[in-house]
């Protein structure tokens, strides 16, 4: 399986202007720049789709998991943050913090914990990202 994006970009790094789409068309030239990344202007950047997909996958491959352990799903609520941090002259997504939230009738804390560290560090977006990957988990009723 194989998803594409694409990004186009035009000027220079602080008054360009760039565009990103994705195969399924839920981005359609959707505008990034300099503004969106480093300040609060409109439209998205690579962090905050860093931070969609981490979030989206993490959820997936809990409920995956959960559901093979014989668990009923009710909800999964996931957050994700990523850091971009200044290091050695460049930019680098070090850290990503998972914020879980989840409601499934019958499970204990520790099976629970157990199982959303599985998923934490079996989600492919965690293998493929080369930053410290940390998650609160949170039960609730």
């Amino acid at each position: 399986m194989k998803r594409t994006a694409s990004a186009m970009w035009t000027g220079n790094l602080k008054e360009g202007k760039g565009k990103i789409s994705t195969q399924s068309g839920v981005l359609s030239q959707t505008q990034y720049g300099f503004n969106t990344r480093f300040e609060d202007g409109p439209g998205t950047n690579p962090e905050e789709l860093i931070a969609a997909a981490h979030a989206g996958c993490f959820t997936m491959a809990l409920s995956a998991q959960l559901t093979e352990a014989g668990m009923t799903v009710e909800s999964i609520k996931t957050h994700a943050a990523v850091t971009l941090d200044k290091i050695d002259g460049g930019f680098a997504i070090t850290a990503v913090h998972l914020d879980l939230t989840a409601n499934i009738p019958g499970i204990d804390r520790s099976t629970f914990e157990t199982i959303a560290n599985q998923a934490k560090t079996g989600c492919p977006v965690s293998k493929v990202l080369n930053a410290e990957i940390t998650l609160d988990a949170k039960l609730e009723s």
